[in-house]
């Protein structure tokens, strides 16, 4: 992750806080890439999160390098989501798109190999936007 700047909520900050400090304590490969996610992001407030932007628990659709789209969900660890289906944001590949926004590409540094260019292409899922949404819809009907 090169240059970008990334924006996550609150949560989001705090998670990869928490993670670089039990990585770092392991010297964890992934440690510098957690070390330059945080100092390259704004924390926003849940309130402006928008429905393009990628967080925790967001439905995404992305491309690495020339390769095919995948749709995973960025979770926190493996074993929230079946098998295939989730993308934990401990992987080099979670950690880039997490904050990023549709359309936004990055050069993520992966610590085994090369770098590689990833794409957000699409949010099918936010869940912070979604829970506005539905919220917002709630105070739209009409009481009886």
């Amino acid at each position: 992750m090169t240059g970008t700047l990334y924006r996550l909520t609150a949560k989001d900050f705090a998670v990869l806080e928490a993670m670089l400090m039990r990585r770092c304590a392991f010297a964890d490969p992934i440690a510098p890439m957690l070390e330059r996610k945080l100092a390259e992001s704004r924390v926003i407030a849940t309130g402006a999160v928008e429905p393009d932007l990628a967080t925790l628990n967001s439905r995404v659709m992305f491309r690495v390098g020339g390769g095919s789209s995948q749709t995973r969900t960025l979770v926190q660890a493996e074993a929230c989501a079946p098998v295939g289906s989730s993308l934990p944001v401990a992987t080099w590949r979670g950690l880039c798109l997490l904050g990023m926004t549709t359309g936004q590409s990055a050069l993520a540094e992966r610590p085994d190999g090369p770098a590689e260019r990833i794409l957000l292409q699409a949010v099918a899922y936010q869940p912070e936007a979604s829970r506005r949404a539905a919220k917002d819809r709630a105070v739209e009907r009409p009481r009886h």
